[in-house]
């Protein structure tokens, strides 16, 4: 805008020194004609006046051009002179182009040098903070333990596909979720951990299938399944719901897995199966349920129940590589709306069942200790739900109903006793009163 300015001022300096010199270029005031012309009227401002027509000589305009300031330019002292007869004074003679100001235009000032770009910070998440990791209870404490990732840099992904990418091998990594990711299948490798970002959610398939030492938590997950097995991709309408997959898988030998502060739903099979050798394996405060769904066709259909089956540990008798293996604690953990069974049905390992909570209105059974099997439960809360406690073929299972690690049965019907002799934890836990679960585990479980 200073440039603009200093151009304007000039033009107007220019055009009042035009007209001096265009005045100046006429000879002196006598002309040729014997009476000297009359002067031309008195000028309307103007862009400069041209000298009398009549006359072998124009007629000055006047002697000078008009005075500047900040009002019009006078006329001319004088009108020009005539030629060889009265010269007819100038057309009306306009004064000198408006004066310029008292002073000399302003330069303007010198064109100030922009700053330096600003360095982009880096990627942020979205404005959220993830919960402190806990401190590992139970069976995933032991062995080589479960750190996952470790300190590694944490990336952000938004995506199925990246995520699958950020946690494929066995390179130690800390991947954060961010937002609801599309539908899809994702095999965690070894030395990972997951961490979900404000109600980030994963649906589809999430395995962890010969992998090690991986954490997964304040995640939301969830199934094909959502209230019909037909949306699961592998889904077989000639064999019912359990064709399709589990919404998560701990399988082939994986072990020191933890799962903490998660919600697992709508498992087209199950919501949350550890098969194949797995081992050393933790679930705390983590939410299992189902939207409501039937599973009416196929050989292996279940009817109204819809094969809502949460957690099956063992996939079949008397499997070589489950032996001494499939060790898995439950801690904190809230069986809830629409589970029909399995939490857990289990086979092989020896299984902590401590502080956790069941509410599954409606069901057929709850915990299981199947085949060689052996079931500790402590400190957990069965409440308004259908045969708390099941042992099966040589499955054995302790239930205590007083002392400090009672468990509580409220409105329930079925079995609420078993004290058979079953293992003792090698690792450091704390039994709270049943007393004081219920609203804790509702109040804590899942994702944060």
């Amino acid at each position: 805008m200073s440039a603009t300015r200093v151009g304007a001022a000039s033009a107007a300096v220019m055009a009042g020194f035009l007209m001096v010199v265009v005045a100046s270029c006429g000879p002196a005031s006598s002309g040729g004609g014997s009476e000297t012309g009359s002067g031309g009227t008195s000028g309307s401002v103007g862009t400069g006046g041209n000298g009398g027509s009549a006359g072998s000589t124009a007629g000055e305009a006047g002697s000078s051009a008009g005075a500047g300031g900040s009002g019009a330019g006078t006329g001319g002292s004088s009108a020009g002179t005539g030629g060889s007869s009265a010269g007819a004074a100038g057309t009306t003679g306009t004064g000198g182009n408006t004066g310029a100001g008292g002073g000399s235009a302003g330069r303007g000032g010198t064109t100030g040098t922009g700053g330096n770009a600003g360095t982009s910070g880096t990627t942020g998440t979205g404005g959220c903070t993830p919960p402190a990791q806990g401190t590992v209870v139970g069976w995933a404490s032991t062995g080589s333990g479960t750190t996952g990732g470790g300190n590694a840099t944490p990336v952000t992904v938004s995506n199925v596909t990246l995520f699958g990418m950020a946690v494929a091998g066995n390179t130690p990594a800390v991947v954060y979720i961010s937002g609801v990711l599309g539908a899809g299948k994702v095999n965690i490798g070894s030395n990972k951990t997951v961490v979900g970002l404000c109600g980030a959610e994963f649906h589809g398939h999430l395995a962890v299938s010969g992998s090690s030492n991986v954490i997964v938590r304040n995640l939301k997950i969830v199934g094909y399944g959502v209230g019909n097995c037909a949306l699961d991709p592998d889904y077989d309408s000639t064999v019912g719901c359990s064709s399709g997959n589990d919404a998560v898988t701990i399988e082939n030998n994986a072990k020191n897995v933890w799962f903490d502060h998660c919600d697992i739903s709508d498992g087209t099979d199950g919501n949350l199966d550890t098969t194949s050798g797995a081992d050393l394996v933790t679930i705390s405060w983590t939410k299992f349920h189902y939207t409501p769904r039937t599973d009416p066709t196929g050989s292996d259909n279940t009817g109204a129940e819809g094969h809502r089956f949460s957690n099956l540990i063992g996939s079949a008798d008397n499997v070589a590589g489950d032996t001494g293996h499939l060790n898995i604690t439950w801690d904190h953990d809230w069986w809830a709306d629409n589970v029909n069974q399995r939490m857990p049905r289990s086979r092989a390992g020896k299984i902590h069942i401590l502080n956790s909570l069941f509410t599954s209105t409606g069901n057929s059974y709850c915990s299981n200790a199947g085949q060689g099997a052996q079931l500790l439960i402590e400190g957990t809360v069965y409440s308004g739900v259908n045969g708390p406690l099941q042992v099966t073929q040589t499955g054995v299972m302790n239930a205590p109903k007083s002392g400090a690690n009672a468990n509580v049965f409220t409105n329930t019907s079925g079995n609420t006793t078993e004290n058979g002799t079953v293992f003792a934890p090698t690792y450091t836990y704390t039994v709270d009163a049943a007393s004081g679960v219920q609203a804790a585990v509702m109040s804590g479980a899942g994702p944060h």
